[in-house]
């Protein structure tokens, strides 16, 4: 492996794509910085990857708290400087418009938008001096249009985005690459199979076409290309879906 002197930092490191993107950066070098809430269960993946001769520090992280993210990010900064930085906290939840409680409501834009404006405005703090280094974010289906029962989501996807693209306009001449990846498909997580199931059946859930689901490792991938892509040719936003998702 070669090691590189500097640091990614990935925020809601969960066990899924969260976990891929950890993976997949320290596997091209970089000293990894993983935060989540309840950073105990981060313990697996740290071993994960220092028992493939990587680098990996875990952390607990309420990613709503301005304090925390700024302690985390120096952090890592202090390990090696900060290069690059996810914000991959999801949030993801459905309530009808008449059972969504303004706590629901609240939670989930400070979850999914606030926090990111907080990682990424924290993330350019260290970058700018250096001018150099790219801030992407997790965007989903909601962060393009708002779907029945997902009002709370929509809203908070669709903030992060465009919190994501004025950042993105003031940064970019600075050196500074900011993307937003639309990840446009369910996921391949222990959540959404459950959902399947109950929703269309165990037997639907035993026909289930493995590549109807986003594997995380793609979107670890997907986050790689952005990272390799060179100056001239910076993509601000990329979409990824299954080959045979509807959209």
């Amino acid at each position: 492996m070669n090691k590189r002197a500097a640091t990614a930092a990935v925020i809601g490191a969960g066990d899924y794509i969260g976990a891929e993107i950890a993976k997949k950066f320290a596997a091209e070098g970089f000293v990894m910085f993983a935060g989540r809430r309840n950073g105990e269960k981060l313990a697996p993946l740290v071993a994960s990857i220092e028992a493939a001769g990587g680098r990996a520090v875990g952390r607990s992280l309420d990613a709503r708290k301005e304090d925390e993210i700024a302690a985390f990010l120096r952090e890592a900064d202090a390990q090696a400087p900060l290069e690059v930085c996810i914000f991959n906290v999801g949030a993801n939840v459905s309530f009808p418009v008449l059972d969504t409680t303004e706590r629901v409501f609240r939670k989930v834009w400070e979850m999914a938008c606030y926090a990111g404006f907080l990682a990424g405005r924290e993330a350019a703090r260290l970058m700018l001096p250096r001018g150099q280094g790219h801030i992407f974010f997790s965007g989903a289906t909601a962060s393009l249009r708002g779907g029945a029962g997902f009002a709370a989501f929509a809203a908070a996807k669709a903030g992060l985005r465009m919190t994501a693209q004025a950042m993105a306009r003031e940064l970019w001449p600075h050196n500074i690459h900011v993307a937003h990846l639309i990840i446009d498909a369910g996921v391949d997580t222990a959540w959404v199979r459950e959902r399947i199931r109950q929703r269309e059946g165990e037997a639907a859930l035993a026909r289930l076409d493995p590549e109807r689901l986003m594997p995380p490792a793609a979107v670890a991938d997907a986050y790689w290309q952005l990272y390799r892509q060179p100056r001239g040719a910076w993509t601000f936003e990329q979409e990824i879906r299954p080959f045979g998702e509807p959209w």
